[in-house]
């Protein structure tokens, strides 16, 4: 039933608007994810959000212990609407609720982070299972929660003074390297059908006018 809807939406757009949909959607994954720990700056929030978007990653986890999350319209450029973000902000602890939940879901929460010597970027090993990057505040980095719950970190080797990037250009290198090593390999790491449908079905409500309408048209002609 979602593939006749969708198909009945699409069949409303452009062939170039139609294509640029399909051919996004193709390249979507859920094998990889982000998780962006307390970050208050909006306009690094924003600029990994967009980062997200740009290499397909589909899943934003978005943990509000201290800080609230906050968009900046101008840098983030429309990401936030391709995009599925998740907000954990109703628990005392909110870092341990998003990471169980996680781990729950078959990920290995990666912690990334300049002090902790670990593995490389070069040397991680992206293809033994599903993994979910953490990411910082600008200031402190990674809370000691997720130091504890982490099953591994990751850091950026630097050869420079300054002691780390800030975080909208950490996420850009590290995903950047793992998505271009997720393409070399010859597993299925893309979403399935079912979540190519969900996500399409999702996007077609928002980007097609009387989106909601058409689809109330649709069931009744039926």
């Amino acid at each position: 039933m979602h593939q006749e809807i969708i198909n009945y939406l699409l069949a409303n757009l452009t062939d170039q608007r139609r294509e640029l949909l399909l051919k996004v959607i193709g390249q979507r994954t859920r094998y990889l994810t982000v998780v962006l720990e307390n970050i208050f700056q909006s306009h690094n929030a924003s600029a990994v959000l967009r980062t997200c978007d740009c290499f397909g990653i589909q899943d934003v986890h978005i943990i509000e212990n201290n800080n609230r999350f906050e968009v900046n319209r101008d840098v983030v450029r429309g990401a936030t609407k391709w995009l599925n973000l998740h907000h954990y902000n109703q628990d005392m602890n909110n870092t341990h609720s998003a990471l169980t939940i996680l781990k729950a879901k078959g990920y290995r929460v990666i912690a990334t982070s300049p002090h902790i010597n670990d593995v490389n970027l070069e040397d991680f090993d992206i293809a033994a299972g599903k993994t979910a990057l953490v990411f910082g505040t600008e200031m402190k980095g990674i809370s000691d929660e997720v130091q504890e719950m982490a099953d591994g970190f990751l850091k950026i080797p630097m050869a420079g003074f300054t002691e780390s990037f800030n975080v909208s250009v950490s996420a850009a290198i590290i995903l950047h390297h793992l998505t271009f090593r997720l393409k070399q390999l010859n597993f299925p790491y893309l979403l399935s059908p079912e979540e190519q449908e969900e996500v399409m079905l999702e996007w077609l409500r928002k980007s097609v006018k009387g989106a909601d309408l058409m689809i109330d048209s649709f069931f009744a002609k039926r």
